[in-house]
């Protein structure tokens, strides 16, 4: 099996841009694996503290592990991404920036460093969230595509994916995302040990991962944003449509949009599924804090397709 070691400098990205040099090749339905560091890239240890946050290198925050090269993959199509298994590290950090965040500049830096184990998180910082278990629910903030054109920072996700920060992307769900140049240039990043929709304070529990993945080719799929199926307490099996954009509101009409596309292909007419939408359907803000663009996503029952 092929393994991708993102531990090794050489193999992480700063930009999203198609003249990015793959990594490494694979085919269709091949399984392989990736080691993924945390968003810092190195620049956070188990010891670091509020003073170390000062000395963040923004530039490498959200490097990615690729791109990866998808034999056969062409304009037009999707690729069907199965994360077959997304395990986390031991340990994790989550931490408040003074300028970043829904409530910037209302609190000052700090950190919390986590320990992970058997399930759940617990702060390792004397007098912080004592006694407080969070449930660990491994996930990858960012898999991504390359764009059709230009160079693109790493942290606004975008309409090929990248930092969506949808709490769904983990083990057993299938994203599905636009192929905009030959191979699709698939990137992985941003493990998460847990987190809450939206990722106020703009950090999740913060940490490494290995991942197994598998593609899949769907040809002219002509997707214009990402989608993902996934499983969800207390929903079950879902299906997620996504609206990324500078605008609320707006990604909010796209991600409706978006599943009203995705219930006619599974046949219904366009009223029904906007009925089903308004009647079965949960809106909920995925990431509002990676400005300028902001991701909704649209749930709604598996059994329904």
């Amino acid at each position: 099996m092929k393994n991708i070691d993102g531990n090794n400098e050489r193999n992480i990205h700063y930009f999203w841009d198609n003249s990015n040099r793959p990594i490494a090749k694979v085919n269709q339905n091949e399984v392989f694996t990736l080691s993924i560091p945390d968003s810092s890239i190195f620049q956070i240890n188990r010891n670091s503290n509020r003073e170390d946050l000062k000395r963040i290198n923004w530039e490498k925050v959200d490097g990615a592990v690729g791109p990866v090269f998808v034999e056969g993959a062409k304009p037009g199509d999707a690729l069907k991404i199965e994360l077959l298994e997304v395990e986390s590290g031991d340990w994790g950090w989550t931490a408040i920036f003074e300028n970043f965040g829904i409530l910037s500049n209302e609190f000052k830096d700090d950190i919390v460093i986590w320990a992970i184990n058997n399930g759940t998180a617990g702060s390792l910082k004397d007098g912080f969230l004592e006694d407080v278990e969070i449930p660990v629910s491994p996930f990858l903030g960012i898999v991504g595509t390359a764009p059709k054109t230009g160079r693109h920072t790493m942290i606004p996700p975008q309409y090929f994916g990248g930092n969506m920060d949808n709490k769904l992307l983990k083990a057993g769900s299938i994203l599905h995302l636009p192929v905009n140049v030959d191979g699709g240039l698939v990137s992985f990043a941003d493990p998460h040990a847990a987190q809450g929709d939206g990722e106020v304070c703009g950090t999740a529990i913060e940490t490494t991962a290995s991942v197994k993945v598998r593609i899949e080719i769907e040809s002219d799929m002509k997707l214009k944003f990402p989608y993902v199926e996934s499983l969800d307490r207390p929903e079950g099996r879902i299906m997620s449509s996504m609206g990324i954009g500078p605008d609320m509101r707006e990604a909010a009409k796209e991600a409706v949009a978006e599943m009203i596309r995705l219930l006619g292909d599974a046949g219904y007419s366009r009223e029904e599924a906007y009925v089903l939408c308004s009647v079965a359907g949960n809106l909920r803000v995925s990431e509002m804090v990676d400005m300028p663009n902001y991701v909704v996503s649209m749930t709604m029952p598996f059994h329904l397709f």
